[in-house]
């Protein structure tokens, strides 16, 4: 999606720099942002479709912004130096498409960026592709290579939750609250048995998983083979 406006918001003058330079190379649009203050203004003024934001800002911790961005309906990537399993959950529970950590590789954020935006589009689509695999979330129906797969009410919950943030990784918490409630929010081995179950149904290599993978202490993401 080249052209679309990005929203980069840190402190660091070198790593705003650094981000705006790539984003530009890639056909993006730049603003930048050295606090919360400057970065919900130009939310309102400048209607970014995605936002690079540092959770380290001088008048306000970025994670508070976190809901903020995704009220405005920007794909939001937290880059951030915080590396702790809790943080990385705890932005993503709050609506952040995807963490990396600093220091980062452009190209890996530049990705990320890609599939985030593209999740932000697909966001209210009824059926979702990944490789070739095709998810009805109305029909409730699952299809691999053109053949109809059965998944029990919640493997289908599952793989539906992940389905309808493509890309994004999805907390374990938030995946159990939705599909199991909220009394089984810690039962992340219900989750590990499901998962389980449904790559032997969907994915070509079970035991080397390419499509739902897992985000070691956080979460599962959907992801097109190869991405």
């Amino acid at each position: 999606m080249n052209g679309a406006k990005i929203l980069i918001v840190d402190d660091e003058r070198a790593i705003r720099r650094l981000l705006g330079a790539a984003t530009e190379r890639a056909g993006y649009r730049v603003i930048e942002a050295e606090t919360a203050r400057e970065a919900l203004t130009a939310l309102q003024i400048d209607k970014p479709e995605a936002v690079l934001l540092d959770l380290g800002l001088p008048d306000r911790d970025g994670m508070e912004l976190v809901p903020l961005v995704k009220a405005a309906g920007a794909a939001l990537l937290v880059i951030s130096a915080r590396e702790a399993t809790e943080e990385k959950v705890a932005a993503l529970d709050l609506g952040a498409d995807d963490y990396v950590t600093k220091p980062f590789d452009t190209e890996e954020v530049l990705a990320r960026v890609r599939t985030a935006l593209r999740h932000r589009l697909a966001a209210d689509a009824p059926a979702v592709a990944i490789g070739d695999v095709e998810i009805d979330l109305a029909a409730r129906r699952v299809t691999k290579a053109g053949l109809e797969v059965h998944l029990t009410p919640k493997e289908f919950g599952f793989l539906a939750e992940l389905a309808r943030h493509p890309g994004r990784v999805v907390t374990h918490s938030q995946i159990l609250r939705t599909v199991w409630g909220e009394a089984h929010e810690r039962d992340v081995e219900y989750l590990r048995v499901t998962a389980r179950a449904v790559r032997r149904k969907l994915e070509s290599d079970p035991s080397a998983p390419t499509l739902i993978r897992n985000e070691p202490g956080v979460g599962y993401r959907l992801t097109p083979p190869g991405d």
